[in-house]
């Protein structure tokens, strides 16, 4: 999140260490689990990620495995594994890293082209369709080389990143109708500015613009380079950019485009750019996302031009909770699109959904010990009720699995978990923004230049304390911004004891703006009540339902935790029982609970539509658990949303 016209900055790769707490555990396991075991799988038989690497290298024989985009999934673990080493500085993990990346220059060609799924394929060539998903791993090689480079200093992987997009360059820069619409999965455009931002030539910026003014501009049918893969919105290519106020299609594919568009305006400061984005991020986060934070109603459905769509975006509202798709790519996706916003606008409301996000359908996608996967994360869970084999392209499991044929979601993951103390604060112009709360170390530069050290201490989010110190800064004075989140009005913020004479108002950032010195401490009290949140009365699947979440966390009922043989469409929520919190440190990772009397309906009636009289209810006293911990013990049935007794 750098770029001269952003309000906020990006701080540097590994200036803030988690060193408590939730994300501090979270990164311990992405450190001693996640990370390992996906290089176990990827550089192995069955994920053969490294594999093709290797054949295209002349270094093994056999054949291209995985899907036309497992190059960019390789990529991904290589930037995760990279932001590891930030923080812990393990050699032998650099050694590991940079002989990875030694196959990969022998894979490289001569002329800078990289893609070992045309590369291994005599029948196909070089560009020749954009369903081979060339784009996407030049996206995520650029992004992976230029973290590499900023981190260890080295130009092994960089020097791969600036031949490879040089011959893109070379394709892509000149407008011709055989390539007008090739920029498909656009992870190019991110990867294009970061390498700008990184090397300062300004061609990759210009070609990352290119390939955003292309898009809506061409007749929407098939081409040569489109046939095999759907057209027009499902790619967002039947309106252009600037023009658009309705985010459309699939969802990855939208917001890596978005994403990629705020880098450019981050760079350019073109306004047209900007009014689009606000708009889009408005179409995603307030009529087509789930309480989660996930988006991508549907796996198949149509666009509101009636374009076919798939793992994506449909119309404003229509969220169903049983087959919500809600990809892990698509919801890190909304938090990656909504940094880049907080960095534009410098407004709260984004780190509010980055931190969403987080916390529910983003660590929904794996396990706790970190080696089972989601691909996709629906609000609620019925057995029996859908044939997860029904057709080759099906990605939604019962349940995590070490192992997803579509793996481009884990590495995903992974590096999100592994780079989060990134985004927990940014620099403003004349001063820090805490955007995140974790017990964490910074050890920073503010903009003018002078050093900072903040020390973090809290057990957010299962309490509402944080204790920010300062242990270095410049003598003059500068300010400290603080998100209040939007469900936390009544916070209360304290500097050395007294209270902050500032205005403290949900949904924005607190501003402190004085002389500070070391020692000074600033305490943060964020009320961490138990809401019912009821959707927008459009969204028909949740009429006369609510879900219950306390702080950033949503929770949810999972059947380990009802008597046996209860169907979760049979679970209610008596309104008038009162909920408590329980802090179970044992439990599930360690989380906190919430017990409360739920009310279970006997049901035994049949056929589609029944007469129906007073229900007869039983009181079931139980605990509701986070939603990102559900299917942890074992295959069971889930809902985030249950109907509501309101009682009298």
């Amino acid at each position: 999140m750098t770029g001269k016209y952003n309000k906020l900055r990006s701080i540097n790769i590994g200036d803030c260490k988690w060193t408590e707490g939730f994300w501090a555990e979270k990164f311990k396991t992405c450190e001693t689990a996640m990370i390992p075991y996906m290089g176990e799988v990827l550089c192995g038989d069955v994920g053969h990620a490294l594999n093709n690497f290797k054949i295209a290298a002349g270094l093994k024989e056999g054949e291209h495995k995985g899907m036309f985009w497992h190059d960019g999934d390789f990529y991904k673990w290589l930037e995760a594994a990279t932001y590891v080493y930030a923080q812990n500085g393990d050699k032998e993990l650099l050694k590991q890293i940079d002989e990875h990346i030694s196959i990969i220059a022998k894979a490289q060609v001569e002329d800078g082209y990289l893609q070992t799924q045309i590369q291994l394929r005599e029948e196909v060539d070089r560009y020749e369709n954009r369903k081979y998903h060339e784009m996407y791993n030049t996206g995520h090689l650029l992004i992976s080389a230029c973290v590499h480079y900023q981190v260890t200093g080295q130009r092994n992987f960089l020097d791969i990143a600036i031949k490879h997009a040089d011959l893109l360059y070379t394709i892509f820069y000149p407008e011709t109708k055989q390539f007008g619409r090739f920029g498909f999965n656009q992870t190019q455009i991110m990867g294009l500015v970061e390498l700008y931002r990184v090397t300062e030539d300004d061609k990759y910026l210009k070609l990352a613009e290119r390939f955003i003014n292309r898009r809506g501009k061409y007749e929407v049918e098939h081409h040569p380079t489109t046939e095999g893969y759907p057209i027009g919105d499902m790619v967002q290519e039947r309106i252009p950019l600037r023009e658009a106020d309705e985010a459309a299609g699939h969802a990855v594919l939208a917001l890596y485009y978005y994403a990629g568009a705020a880098d450019v305006y981050a760079e350019t400061g073109e306004q047209a750019l900007k009014e689009a984005l606000d708009r889009l991020w408005e179409s995603v986060t307030q009529r087509k996302m789930y309480v989660t934070g996930a988006v991508g109603q549907t796996h198949y459905g149509a666009s509101s031009n009636r374009d076919k769509i798939e793992e994506g975006f449909i119309d404003d509202y229509m969220m169903p909770n049983m087959t919500a798709y809600n990809e892990t790519c698509a919801n890190l996706c909304n938090a990656m699109f909504s940094y880049r916003m907080l960095g534009v606008n410098a407004e709260s409301k984004y780190a509010d959904i980055i931190e969403l996000v987080l916390f529910n359908s983003g660590l929904s996608g794996i396990s706790i010990e970190g080696k089972n996967y989601f691909y996709a994360n629906p609000l609620r869970m019925v057995h029996n009720s859908r044939n997860y084999n029904d057709h080759e392209n099906a990605t939604e499991t019962p349940e995590r699995e070490p192992y997803l044929e579509c793996f481009c979601c884990p590495p995903n993951l992974v590096r999100t978990i592994a780079k989060v103390s990134k985004w927990a604060y940014s620099l403003s112009e004349n001063g820090i923004a805490v955007n995140l709360y974790g017990g964490n170390q910074l050890d920073t530069q503010l903009q003018d230049g002078s050093s900072l050290k903040l020390l973090q201490k809290t057990e957010y989010p299962w309490k509402g304390r944080v204790s920010i110190t300062m242990e270095e800064c410049k003598g003059s004075p500068f300010e400290v911004l603080l998100r209040i989140p939007d469900w936390a009005p009544g916070t209360k913020i304290q500097i050395n004891g007294q209270h902050a004479d500032t205005e403290i108002k949900a949904g924005t950032f607190a501003k402190l703006e004085r002389s500070w010195k070391a020692g000074d401490e600033i305490t943060i009290d964020f009320p961490m009540d138990i809401h019912l949140v009821e959707g927008h009365p459009r969204i028909e699947e949740v009429r006369n339902q609510v879900a219950v979440k306390r702080g950033p966390v949503v929770y949810c009922i999972e059947s380990p935790d009802l008597p046996e043989e209860t169907n979760i469409l049979d679970v209610y929520l008596d309104a008038r029982t009162e909920l408590e919190v329980e802090h179970k440190s044992g439990f599930l990772g360690g989380i906190s609970t919430i017990k409360g009397n739920l009310l279970l309906r006997s049901n035994k009636q049949k056929g589609m539509y029944r007469v129906v009289s007073q229900p007869v209810w039983e009181n079931y006293p139980t605990q509701l658990v986070p939603y990102f911990v559900w299917s942890n013990r074992g295959l069971a049935e889930m809902t985030v949303f249950m109907p509501v007794v309101w009682g009298k």
